[in-house]
């Protein structure tokens, strides 16, 4: 059983990223397994090394510690360039020379959670048509008609028409970097993941994945999507936004304390009380972890 901590370096963590993260820990050690590390620094605009340092100190100081760190995604091009190497021999990639402008234009289709769906503009240029373009394309997949099922562990049965509700979708961007949906695909799939715990809100992606793991012949892991932590007014909580950061809520807050408090709100307790993550392990059961998102009470804090 190998289960993943696979946070970006984007911010300091908030209470949503420390409950997924310790309920894969739990997971993973109430069923002797061990638990990765990778930091997924794909977008260098945005990662930070110190903000790498900052959340490796934070998951020591909760107890939720790694047995295994395996390389950060930005050392891993070489490897990504060569998944899309296997589906370009496929036949499967092309590029896409379409603008932002044009990608979010009023008349083109958006799934339910608001992300754009492709309508295949480029699909089909010919040579010709690509040697006249001047913008750097970045470089999309030609997704089938074709429904892909499976059943999440904790969140049941999920189907998806990739065609209609993902589109042919981004494996490389303009600028040279994997996208996250081939990264981490990737990364699971050759470091061995068997178990992947996260939130409720990428349980839409999965079934893309599960398809692209089928293309470069990986083993799947098991999915467990969690419940998200949503602010009093139903917002996402945001690392931008600073939302109860562990910068803040280790300043009032013990480690025990904020175990017991996100056991509590999962369901893996019937009261708050302080308790360490490994004394947490020895008790768990997804049985227990609640499947709806957790509308934060300020008060609780």
């Amino acid at each position: 059983m190998v289960g993943r901590f696979a946070p970006s370096p984007s911010g300091r963590m908030h209470l949503g990223n420390v409950c997924s993260a310790m309920l894969a820990w739990l997971s993973a050690k109430a069923r002797g397994g061990e638990i990765l590390l990778r930091i997924e620094d794909l977008d260098p605009a945005r990662s930070r090394r110190e903000y790498a340092e900052t959340m490796m100190e934070d998951f020591r100081w909760l107890g939720l510690v790694w047995d295994r760190r395996v390389p950060d995604q930005s050392s891993r091009s070489g490897v990504y360039e060569a998944a899309l190497e296997r589906l370009r021999e496929k036949g499967l990639l092309y590029p896409c020379y379409c603008t932002r402008d044009q990608l979010h234009a009023a008349s083109a289709p958006h799934a339910s959670d608001g992300r754009v769906i492709y309508g295949g503009t480029c699909r089909n240029l010919t040579a010709e048509q690509r040697a006249g373009m001047t913008k750097v394309p970045c470089l999309r997949v030609k997704v089938p008609e074709r429904v892909i099922s499976f059943t999440d562990g904790l969140q049941g049965p999920y189907a998806m028409d990739l065609s209609r509700e993902w589109g042919d979708f981004i494996l490389r961007r303009a600028d040279g970097v994997a996208a996250y949906q081939l990264a981490v695909v990737v990364d699971d799939g050759t470091e061995d993941v068997t178990e992947v715990v996260r939130g409720r809100d990428l349980l839409s992606s999965t079934p893309a994945q599960l398809w692209l793991y089928e293309l470069l012949e990986l083993k799947p892991p098991e999915f467990r999507h969690v419940p998200m932590l949503l602010a009093p007014d139903g917002r996402r909580l945001s690392k931008r936004d600073r939302d109860l950061d562990l910068g803040e809520l280790r300043k009032d807050h013990s480690p025990e304390d904020l175990i017991g408090l996100l056991g509590y709100l999962c369901g893996l307790t019937d009261r708050r009380e302080a308790v360490s993550a490994r004394e947490l392990a020895a008790e768990f059961s997804w049985d227990k972890v609640r499947r709806e998102d957790i509308i934060l009470d300020p008060a609780i804090l």
